[in-house]
Formats: C-alpha cells, structure tokens, sequence
C-alpha cells in the first residue's frame, strides 16, 4: 500500500471510531415486541447481518411496547468503551454439519421463549442467494453437499439485562385491563390482546459488533478436521495446522470476512491485516487472530457498537394473574408459534 492509500486507511478508521458512539440500540428490557409482526423477517428490523442500507445509525427499530410500571429500576445496563483488557468479548468458532445448523450456529445467541427454531425468526424469508450473501460465500456452496465452520469475534459494547422475575410486576393500566377481558377458550381473545401489547419482552440483549467467517467443506475432510480439534483442542494444534485446516487446502471454500452490522472499514481492515500465506494460497482468515494480542487490541476498538449480538425473548405470560388464563394465552402462543415454525422451515 502506498503512502497514499496508508492515510486514506487511517482517516476512515479515525471516521469509524468517531461513528461508534452516535449509534444507539433502541431497545429496552422489559419492552415488548409481537414476534408474529416480522417472523421470518426479523433481519428488516434488526442489525445482526450486513444489510444495503446507507444509514447505519441504528440498530434495532422493531416497535415496542411499554407493559410494566416502574421498569427504570429493573434494569441492568453496562456500557464498555474500554477495560483496560486486550478484548471484550468472544472468540469462537461452531463446526456445523450443514446449513441448518449454520444457522442455527449464527443465532445461537438470540432465544424466543417457546419456540424450537428461534433462529427461523430471522431466516426465515431468506432465499439461498440472500442466505449465501449473509454469510460471505458463494450461492453453490449453500446445499446439501457441504459442511461448514463459523470463525465469529465478537465485541461487547452494551449488555442489559432484567435481573428480576416479572411474574409479579405492575402492568400499566391499559394492558392489565386487556388482560382481564381475555377469556379461556376464546383465542381471538389472546390474538387480539398481542396485536395492542405483543407477545413477548425483552429480558436481555447485548449489542455491540462482531467479524465472522464461514469455512466450507466436503464431509469427510470435514469430519476429520473436527474429530482433530475435538481430540486434541485449538491450544494443543501448531499455527501452521492450524492454518492449514481453515485454508484453501482442505477447505472447498473460504468465505468473506464479514462484519455483523456491515462496517465495510472493520472489512477492510481484516482484508488488508489478517492475510496469511499457506503453501501457494494467499487468504484472509479469521485464525489470525488467534493468540495475537497486538491485532485483538486493533479489532478491540474498532468493533464498536453498531449491531445486535445477542436477544433473549419471554413471552408476555406475567401480564396474566390468572392461572387458568396464563394457561390459555401459552396455549395459544404455542399452536401459532409452532404454525408459523412449521410454514417457514427450510
């Protein structure tokens, strides 16, 4: 790279970080949200994969619901701009024997109480070009011939977390009194009180931005590649086998280096930063990182806090005192959940 090209590196980076504290998560535990509104959609409403769009200022604009009174002092928010640790967050990758479990691997952090698939949440819709585009490869490699390996690091930014149980919390006026007009037996009862107040509250969330890979593989290498690292651990294998498992000489594919809210200057970055050469392959991966404090700290203040990593989701069943309603209101969520599980399986 030119000297040119070295500054012109520097001011986007210096831009990026400037960028990271404008960007807000308009999220609040114990808000709540109608998972039926967007299922399958949830990718529109939510940063948690690249998207297209030119505003990147927010991060999740699914509408929400205030239920509770006096939520201010339920709530548990930590804010890390920076520790003092080389980085916050996560390092990890997940071997998966196809694509439905690479999805699944993807969402492995976001939980929607009551349902088997949560990660169809968000997934759902996609088709394989959208699928292929989310997760850096190329559409041929999204079929039944393959399996994979997510490489992710994640960067914490903000954790919230509703530390208390809210089966026994105030209901804003409204909603207690919508509750009291459900009727055990009649669902259209149960459908109308989730269309004004939702279905579910958020209990707790982490948002912040991550850098994943995917590594694409036939199944026997595959298996002999994960039957390696399970025996004798990632500390226990040399850089150089290392290398050599997540490069182009036994993967059929190595995808992008991607970023979860789609910050292209973090993918740069990681293009330009974590080259390595095998062999005649020249590549970006992932395992650079790997026991390398100089670049985590590098990456530690670049990934800033521009996407949604983690959900956990329960259903709104604390707005019903009333067994026998509670027991209702589950039954109903339960026959739609499972409708629209089924509807949207790949």
């Amino acid at each position: 790279m030119g000297l040119d090209g070295a500054k012109a590196l520097v001011v986007l980076l210096l831009y990026a970080l400037r960028i990271h504290h404008k960007v807000h998560a308009d999220i609040k535990v114990g808000n709540a949200i109608n998972v039926f509104n967007r299922y399958g959609y949830f990718s529109i409403s939510m940063r948690v994969v690249p998207r297209n769009d030119t505003d990147h200022t927010w991060i999740f604009r699914e509408p929400t619901v205030d239920v509770f009174s006096n939520l201010a002092g339920k709530q548990s928010i930590k804010r890390s701009i920076n520790g003092g640790q080389v980085f916050q967050g996560d390092f990890h990758m997940e071997f998966c024997d196809n694509v439905k479990q690479l999805m699944q691997a993807y969402f492995r952090d976001f939980s929607v109480e009551r349902l088997d698939k949560p990660w169809l949440a968000f997934t759902g819709s996609w088709s394989k070009t959208t699928l292929a585009r989310n997760l850096g490869l190329e559409m041929t490699y999204v079929t039944g011939d393959y399996s994979y390996v997510l490489v992710r690091v994640a960067r914490h930014r903000e954790i919230a977390t509703l530390p208390i149980d809210m089966e026994n919390s105030d209901l804003h006026e409204p909603v207690a009194k919508q509750a009291a007009s459900v009727n055990v037996g009649d669902s259209m009862s149960v459908i109308d009180f989730v269309k004004s107040f939702g279905s579910h509250y958020v209990t707790s969330y982490v948002t912040g931005n991550s850098l994943y890979q995917v590594f694409v593989y036939v199944p026997n290498t595959y298996k002999i590649i994960k039957d390696r690292l399970k025996s004798k651990g990632v500390s226990q294998i040399t850089n150089h086998e290392l290398t050599g498992y997540f490069s182009p000489w036994y993967a059929e594919h190595v995808g992008k280096i991607l970023s979860a809210s789609g910050n292209e200057t973090v993918e740069n970055w990681a293009l330009q930063r974590l080259r390595v050469k095998f062999y005649f392959f020249t590549f970006a991966s992932l395992l650079k990182l790997h026991g390398d404090t100089k670049l985590l700290s590098e990456l530690n203040g670049l990934l800033g806090n521009e996407a949604l990593l983690k959900l956990s989701l329960k259903t709104l069943s604390p707005a019903f005192k009333d067994v026998k309603k509670k027991a209702w209101f589950h039954e109903v969520m339960d026959n739609n959940l499972k409708l629209w599980e089924v509807n949207m399986s790949y």
